[in-house]
């Protein structure tokens, strides 16, 4: 089980980054998304895999699911999706005003 929650944040990661350096905005937000599931699925990942486990009832008991990663998984979806809408409305906003949506530092002039 943690062989297959290591490849997939691996992969998440890897697909993310990918899509970042990319030259167009859609991919790019894309990138940021994925590399945000991944980040989430680390940390939950970090709490120890717990499955049908309760939260901490008490100091007795030996097994159990660390709740302050879920709390930080809950947190960081709630950061990753106002960035992700902060991300498309900067893009509309440009896309709007170029009628392009390049990721590129040069003129138009320059393209052609």
């Amino acid at each position: 089980m943690e062989f297959l929650v290591a490849s997939a944040v691996g992969v998440l990661t890897g697909a993310g980054i990918y899509l970042i350096l990319r030259l167009r905005t859609f991919p790019v937000i894309l990138g940021l998304a994925l590399l945000s599931y991944a980040v989430n699925v680390f940390i939950f990942a970090s709490g120890r895999i717990a499955i049908g486990l309760p939260p901490v009832l008490s100091y007795d008991d030996r097994d159990y699911s660390d709740p302050l990663t879920q709390a930080l998984v809950l947190t960081a979806i709630v950061i990753s999706f106002g960035m992700t809408a902060v991300i498309v409305m900067m893009a509309l906003g440009s896309f709007l005003e170029t009628g392009d949506d390049r990721i590129d530092m040069t003129d138009g002039e320059d393209r052609r």
